[in-house]
């Protein structure tokens, strides 16, 4: 990870967009901006915390480990999201890795200026209690699902989650690169496990992987799934 020039117009992501405008010079002067390369880490597990970051450009998956070879991803994070508010515990060390999916940019805040920012910046500070609400959320159902549901059932909710995240392209392909390991990782299912899922689904032509794109035919029969699944 390399510091970069100032990429960041003050006005987009989820933090200047809720700053007040008498705050801005002040975060122009404190905020860093670093480029990372496809597959470089942010920061690793059980890393002090320093900072938080802000997604300008490009996409990251948020992931744990699991047992000695595997691991578990979390969330997967885009333009506007954030990362490292994980480590803002009593710990002060990141309970997760975040790793780059291609190259991106972040901008950084050290943390003791982004805890005056909190104080200055109720409308930034409501936003984010709203943030972690939701993530907790999503976690709470995470667990649930790894819990109960069908590992057939929890990649179909995965291809779902993606879809719903990252919107599709111009080609209709969900609008992120993405390995197989990494869906398996997600789905929180061994890669073995997803091959024969996946055969599955190509021959029912619920959806297709081209290299690293998704291509989802049948979003009905997908959703169908999830939901039988729950009965």
């Amino acid at each position: 990870m390399k510091e970069c020039g100032n990429a960041c117009d003050l006005k987009k992501c989820f933090l200047c967009k809720l700053c007040l405008p008498e705050w801005l010079p002040a975060l122009a002067v404190q905020k860093r901006n670093f480029e990372l390369k496809k597959g470089e880490l942010i920061f690793k597990e059980g890393d002090a915390v320093n900072g938080i970051y802000f997604v300008h450009k490009g996409s990251f998956k948020v992931h744990k480990r699991w047992d000695k070879d595997k691991e578990l991803i979390i969330r997967f994070a885009r333009p506007a999201d954030i990362i490292g508010h994980m480590g803002l515990g009593k710990r002060l060390l990141y309970p997760v890795s975040a790793t780059a999916l291609e190259p991106s940019v972040v901008c950084y805040l050290e943390m003791s200026f982004f805890e005056s920012t909190l104080k200055v910046n109720t409308e930034l500070a409501y936003q984010l209690i709203r943030f972690l609400a939701n993530e907790l959320d999503d976690s709470h159902r995470s667990m649930r699902d790894l819990a109960h549901m069908s590992v057939k059932a929890r990649i179909a909710q995965a291809f779902i989650s993606l879809h719903q995240q990252f919107g599709i392209d111009e080609h209709g392909f969900i609008d992120i690169e993405i390995s197989r390991q990494d869906i398996s990782s997600f789905a929180g299912t061994t890669y073995e496990t997803l091959f024969k899922v996946l055969n599955d689904f190509a021959k029912q032509n619920i959806l297709t992987l081209t290299g690293r794109k998704i291509l989802i035919t049948d979003h009905l029969k997908l959703q169908e799934i999830v939901n039988n699944d729950h009965v």
